[in-house]
């Protein structure tokens, strides 16, 4: 199976909770703990409106969870201290930083783009550094995935979304990409390749970054 992607991308920017580092789970865990003691949603349908609502900052997925909920302020306090319990100690798998570097060797520039808050991806990446080229995440002035992000990695390296591609794990991330013009490929995990399917027909999948850097550098040289 081929990626669906034009061309070699001359950048490839991947989401970084769920992608790049497996943190999605632990976080599903703590949200279902915070609706739970505040909404009283059982733990099990609160890890799934988590999950089916990823992709955005917890504060906007309670806005979905619970439209103008008056506990939604003490929820997404709770859960930003949570999760940066165990945060900090999720490293990045090999997996993931053999495809950087394989990717990276090969004159590929890469770039995170998180809904994280900056200060949370700056702090990461200084304790587990990557060969990253440009680390973009969340603040209150209008950066964040989507437009925002694809249009500050164009000036960056001076290109056009044809010349991108975003990896990411969920079902929003994939909804980016498309409004944008900009080649997408799914992370199972968060949601699995079926999933994607269902939503987007003829998506591709990859398991983990090296599965994608080996697909795509085996066929650029083939």
């Amino acid at each position: 199976m081929t990626i669906n992607a034009p061309k070699l991308p001359r950048v490839c920017v991947f989401d970084f909770d769920g992608t790049l580092v497996d943190t999605m789970g632990g976080f599903a865990d703590i949200a279902a703990e915070v609706l739970e003691k505040h909404y009283g949603i059982p733990r099990v349908e609160g890890h799934r409106r988590y999950l089916r609502t990823s992709g955005i900052p917890f504060f906007q997925q309670l806005e979905i969870i619970r439209p103008g909920g008056s506990k939604n302020p003490d929820c997404a306090e709770e859960f930003e201290s949570k999760k940066l319990q165990g945060f900090f100690d999720s490293a990045p798998p090999q997996t993931t930083v053999s495809g950087l570097e394989m990717l990276a060797v090969n004159g590929i520039g890469l770039v995170v783009s998180s809904n994280n808050f900056q200060h949370n991806v700056d702090a990461y990446l200084d304790k587990y550094p990557l060969p990253l080229d440009l680390a973009l995440g969340f603040d209150e002035n209008g950066m964040e995935k989507g437009r925002p992000h694809f249009s500050k990695v164009q000036g960056h390296f001076g290109i056009g979304p044809g010349d991108m591609l975003f990896c990411g794990d969920s079902l929003k991330d994939a909804e980016r990409a498309m409004s944008c013009d900009v080649g997408f490929v799914g992370k199972t995990g968060t949601f699995s390749r079926d999933q994607f399917l269902e939503r987007f027909e003829k998506i591709d999948t990859v398991d983990n970054i090296q599965e994608l850097a080996e697909r795509f550098l085996g066929r650029s040289s083939g």
